[in-house]
């Protein structure tokens, strides 16, 4: 297995963060910036060189190809006016070949550990929530700024400004690594990063594939951790009952010519029911007595759609009921959730029902990503073809992902050669 390999590729994206994490530790959250130039050195150098000279132990040889990127890093920089200082960070001796174990020191926490404490540092409380979350999509996710912006609906230059901020401020803070214990102080942002990976995942932002099952694979892996550090926590339990049950309906959710299929017409023999099996076990053993909170709530959602056998048994005015609550909880503060509220609604309440209230959402929301696609199923629905047509081609327009873009374009097609 090789970065010259798509498996090779998944393997620098795993043990990245876990690099990451090490030399953070060894060398501290003030040398955050520095360690993650030359994490970055050292994925480059496995990628050339590996597919020649694949590694016995890879986590041992990235580890310790980042560490003299980061010597080399420190003295090369000229600015640096505290000679003194600098030798102390230079004082972590280097070890042996590039493939050598690693030593007892780095092999105290487990990889898994490594993961889940580069997550919890990433969202210091000294950060404000935005940079916690787009920082750790960022060096624990590997999102690019393009993915970071498209899960937040911001400008690049917005996020990328985040990014450059919370690692000045990791770098002016100094410290070490969160221990496991501390997972519960940092919570709130913890569980907004992997939500974040979760909508990346299953909506990319561009590219052909429509859902990036590598992402959703990690996610649900820290997602795991930190149920392991809080199994008591009902919002820990239903994200992660969430992100199985979305996962479940993944090899569903596209034809064999890669074209998207929507829930309703999904051929439901097809989804993972051992992973949906293990998110409705979940949410049935937290829910009952438990506060809803709106991750346990969306799940609670994504079990009533598992629990169904088709699209026509779905309990809609169950999970009408649920959205409800939902945007109490939140506050009405997340679009996202209005719009997915008024595909219930029109389930419930009829398309003309659901139309009139996504008016309304566009009013407050203009641009929100899916909004033409909703407005155009619904007009389709209502028999509105050329309101439809129109409606279909500006969310073909907005998408950047091409699976996405060509099933909308394949709608499109079908109502205008029925029209004709």
């Amino acid at each position: 297995m090789t970065p010259a390999t798509t498996e090779g590729e998944d393997l620098l994206r795993d043990l990245a963060p876990q690099v990451l994490a090490r030399l953070v530790r060894t060398y501290g959250t003030g040398q955050f910036d520095v360690c993650e130039d030359a994490v970055q050195d050292a994925l480059l150098a496995a990628y050339r060189q590996w597919p020649a000279d694949p590694p016995s132990d890879p986590l041992a040889w990235l580890v310790t190809a980042a560490r003299r990127r980061y010597v080399d890093r420190i003295r090369s920089d000229s600015r640096r006016r505290d000679r003194e200082a600098r030798e102390a960070l230079l004082a972590e001796p280097l070890r042996g070949p590039l493939d050598e174990p690693l030593a007892s020191a780095d092999a105290a926490l487990s990889p898994a550990d490594d993961s889940l404490l580069l997550l919890q540092l990433c969202c210091h409380p000294a950060l404000p929530r935005p940079a916690q979350v787009a920082l750790t999509l960022r060096a624990v996710a590997g999102l690019t700024t393009a993915q970071i912006a498209n899960v937040h609906q911001l400008p690049e230059a917005t996020v990328a400004q985040r990014i450059t901020r919370a690692k000045r401020r990791l770098t002016e803070l100094g410290g070490s690594l969160p221990h496991p214990r501390d997972a519960a102080e940092r919570l709130g942002p913890v569980l907004d990063v992997l939500y974040a990976m979760l909508t990346e995942a299953h909506h990319t932002t561009s590219g052909t594939p429509a859902r990036d099952t590598d992402l959703a694979a990690e996610a649900i892996h820290l997602a795991r951790l930190l149920r392991r550090a809080l199994p008591d926590d009902p919002e820990v339990a239903g994200l992660l009952a969430l992100m199985l049950l979305t996962e479940s309906r993944g090899p569903a959710r596209q034809a064999a010519d890669g074209t998207l299929v929507p829930l309703d017409e999904q051929d439901r023999t097809r989804w993972d029911r051992s992973l949906a099996r293990e998110g409705i076990a979940l949410v049935e053993a937290t829910a009952p007595g438990a506060a809803p909170g709106p991750y346990l709530l969306q799940a609670c959602i994504a079990a009533l759609h598992a629990q169904a056998p088709d699209a026509g048994s779905t309990d809609w005015a169950e999970i009408l009921a649920l959205y409800d609550v939902l945007q109490i909880v939140t506050g009405h503060r997340n679009p996202t959730i209005a719009l997915n509220r008024i595909v219930a609604e029109a389930q419930v309440h009829g398309d003309g029902a659901a139309l009139g209230s996504l008016d309304r959402l566009e009013q407050a929301h203009p641009g929100l990503p899916r909004l033409d696609a909703v407005r155009a199923h619904l007009l389709e629905r209502l028999g509105r073809e050329a309101e439809a047509a129109e409606a279909y081609r500006r969310a073909a327009r907005a998408t950047r992902n091409l699976a996405e873009q060509q099933y909308l374009l394949r709608r499109l097609r079908t109502l205008t050669s029925t029209a004709g």
